[in-house]
């Protein structure tokens, strides 16, 4: 190692930590790298460790030394390529970076991989933080977590990016809500409309808002944006004691080339490939992780166990997953580099997903690992010991492709495509999907959801109400974006809030009301959410009416009470006469439907009395007027 000496070291770091640190299983490794209040020869300060192993030299510089290159060198632990140096009378809220010199004499002023805490953009210095002494009030929440299975679990969520959800009229910050702030009305929100989780875009700290967080700077510092560390512990908190739970959008994919971040962290490839056939995205310009390499993999698993052990959240979204499992993802012939089976299957990465969501597994929180997952890679949801990776769900992006091909179309021409709406079912039992429709699909001109929907300004609405009805009935757990519910009408910017006066007005007020109705249906009902992955739990009455755009299916939950069945209408042709078939005699009970919404507690809710005549395959039917672009949720 350039440069370096053996030392006996300040002993904050073990001989331990740094042989399980080298072997990529030092799952607490942020209690010992980074920076941290801390008590030497009698004296009270905070001890700083970064690894460096490429550095000739690194020093502390901070506005507590004016940057001074020569005030706090540090000191190299016996060949680990850990930094280390403690400042005596140095506490909380300090700015600092490490200056590396590298071995071409160059000097880099890099952020701190582990810091808890970023300075406010465009700064990028990190944070000294103390994230002892917070008081959590969620211990309910965590035992019942630990003790659920969140397969058999309702679960939708809402897609949330604070720095745009509301702004406040005040210049400080660019009017964002605080953590704190956002807490409190995020969860009224939430509550009001049935929503059981929300999951935050763009939490760990990042340099640019227009990334929306997903080219991260700061892995363990909550964005500075929305206020402290600890206040972001308020914010969970607060949720889990209103029953919401938090999910963060987690990017161990690739990172940006910022000169303070982790790019060519001591003067070489350290956290990145070195290979740029493998280290470098080039569609998006930034770099990849080399998972290949225990400690950093050990930053990645470690991060994931921080913000649920530390921050208490429900679970890791893992964004851009198909981008880490194929090598040649983004990259042209000739420009990636196969495995050392001449595949294009990325084994480290691999091997990362299954190390990760086995150590998450055995802790023991319950916490979600979630895959953004673009392909139709096997498994990705079943268990490790059945050579799955070993994730708890998987997004369904097939499903949403083609859903919104479908919604798009003209009604005139859904009868040719009747196909994209029934192919989900096809493989629904195949892994455990959450149905999605994200940021990602309102934004890049690609219409608002509102706006996707064809027709004038009513049946724009009439479309959406019948595509979330198709939605919240299909097997799989539900997310919907910001502004979706409501029908916002521009596509999403985060530089803006969105247009909650919308909400005011009668038709986006009624949309609004009609997919609560939606949302406390699906949360209500276990037939919704029971047996998402099993064929009991499903079951189509009529999946082959092309020619009318009807869908009518049943959903089932392991009790035989409560059975829900689905009805929706794709186009504007009323049907007078329509007969749906049902298996049982008895009465079905109207929950919803496309203009009354959801029948609220003391409204009588029409009953239809199922009669001896079959249909659809069925022993039984009902009749009753299917409206043009109707819905209908019966309970029998």
């Amino acid at each position: 190692m350039a440069g370096s000496k053996k030392q006996i070291g300040i002993g904050y770091i073990t001989e331990v930590d740094r042989y399980l640190f080298g072997n990529g299983t030092h799952y607490e490794i942020y209690e010992k790298l980074g920076a941290h209040p801390f008590r030497y020869r009698g004296k009270d300060g905070m001890y700083f460790a970064v690894w460096a192993p490429h550095a000739v030299s690194v020093s502390l510089v901070g506005d507590f030394n004016n940057w001074d290159l020569d005030a706090h060198p540090m000191k190299v632990l016996a060949d680990s390529g850990i930094h280390e140096v403690f400042v005596p009378g140095l506490g909380v809220n300090e700015l600092y970076k490490f200056a590396i010199t590298t071995t071409t004499g160059k000097v880099l002023f890099k952020a701190d991989p582990f810091a808890f805490e970023a300075e406010y953009r465009p700064g990028t210095a990190s944070l000294t933080a103390d994230l002892s002494g917070y008081q959590w009030g969620d211990s309910r929440w965590l035992e019942k977590r630990s003790a659920a299975d969140p397969v058999k679990s309702p679960m939708s969520i809402y897609e949330v990016h604070i720095g745009s959800w509301k702004k406040k009229n005040r210049d400080k910050k660019d009017g964002f809500y605080t953590y704190v702030e956002a807490a409190q009305e995020l969860a009224d929100y939430v509550l009001e409309m049935g929503y059981t989780h929300v999951e935050l875009m763009g939490i760990a700290e990042h340099p640019y808002d227009g990334s929306w967080g997903y080219q991260v700077t700061g892995y363990f510092a909550p964005t500075s944006r929305y206020g402290s560390a600890k206040d972001f512990m308020y914010f969970i908190d607060y949720m889990h004691k209103k029953g919401i739970g938090v999910i963060l959008d987690w990017v161990p994919a690739h990172f940006p080339k910022d000169a303070h971040g982790l790019a060519d962290f001591d003067g070489q490839p350290l956290y990145e490939y070195a290979d740029p056939k493998k280290g470098e995205h080039p569609d998006w310009g930034t770099k990849v992780f080399d998972y290949g390499k225990y400690e950093v993999a050990n930053f990645l698993i470690a991060n994931a166990v921080y913000w649920v052990e530390k921050f208490h959240v429900d679970g890791l979204r893992v964004d851009a997953v198909a981008s880490m499992l194929y090598l040649d993802y983004g990259r042209t012939a000739g420009n990636w580099v196969p495995n050392i089976h001449g595949g294009n299957e990325n084994l480290e990465a691999i091997q990362f997903f299954k190390h990760l969501n086995s150590v998450m597994e055995k802790r023991g929180h319950g916490a979600m690992i979630i895959a953004e997952e673009s392909t139709a890679w096997p498994k990705v949801t079943h268990p490790v010991e059945d050579d799955g990776l070993g994730f708890t769900f998987k997004w369904n992006m097939g499903w949403m492709h083609d859903f919104l091909e479908y919604m798009k179309l003209d009604p005139y021409f859904r009868k040719y495509n009747h196909h994209k709406m029934t192919f989900g079912m096809t493989y629904a039992d195949s892994e455990n999907f959450i149905l999605v429709l994200s940021h990602d699909e309102v934004v890049h001109l690609k219409c608002s959801m509102i706006n996707k929907m064809p027709g004038l300004y009513e049946d724009k609405f009439a479309n959406l109400k019948a595509g979330y009805t198709f939605m919240i009935g299909h097997p799989g757990k539900k997310l919907l974006f910001m502004g979706q519910d409501f029908g916002q009408l521009h596509e999403w910017d985060e530089k803006v809030a969105l247009d909650w006066y919308l909400t005011g007005e009668e038709a986006h007020r009624d949309l609004q009301n009609y997919v609560k109705g939606l949302l406390h249906i699906y949360k209500k009902y276990p037939a919704l959410y029971e047996l998402d992955k099993d064929w009991n739990g499903f079951e189509w009455v009529n999946a082959n009416d092309g020619e009318r755009s009807i869908f009518s299916f049943i959903r089932k939950g392991s009790s035989c009470k409560n059975n829900l069945l689905f009805v929706c209408n794709f186009t504007p042709v009323a049907r007078e006469d329509y007969q749906v078939g049902v298996p049982k005699r008895g009465n079905f009970t109207l929950l919803l439907d496309e203009t009354h919404g959801l029948y609220q507690k003391g409204e009588q809710a029409p009953v239809f009395k199922s009669r001896k005549q079959e249909c659809d395959g069925q022993p039984y039917s009902i009749a009753y007027p299917l409206p043009a672009y109707g819905t209908a949720v019966f309970r029998f």
